[in-house]
């Protein structure tokens, strides 16, 4: 194959190509992931909802705790309550506590 002065030949990964630019090759494949991604931070408060409210603690009450309110703002604590493993998690304890 005879070659274009001055064109490069594209290629999959390999050695030229870097982590950044394979992680923005991942983005240009779902341009809408972000929306749905969950941070670090969103993570372990779930898991202190689950686990204190497993300790018998109102949802109310862990909300109000410092731990939560200085790392969330509002709309980040009502999502929360919105997340699928949370209200599972509050539907069986609060099944639990009522048989």
């Amino acid at each position: 194959m005879a070659e274009i002065a001055g064109a490069r030949q594209l290629r999959g990964p390999g050695p030229g190509y870097t982590h950044r630019m394979l992680k923005d090759l991942s983005f240009l494949r779902n341009p809408f992931s972000f929306l749905f991604a969950r941070s670090g931070t969103e993570e372990r408060l779930a898991a202190y909802v689950i686990r204190e409210h497993g300790r018998g603690r109102a949802v109310a009450e862990i909300l109000e705790d410092p731990y939560v309110r200085n790392r969330s703002t509002e709309q980040q604590r009502a999502r929360l309550l919105e997340r699928p493993e949370v209200i599972r998690a509050i539907g069986e304890n609060t099944a639990a506590g009522s048989s």
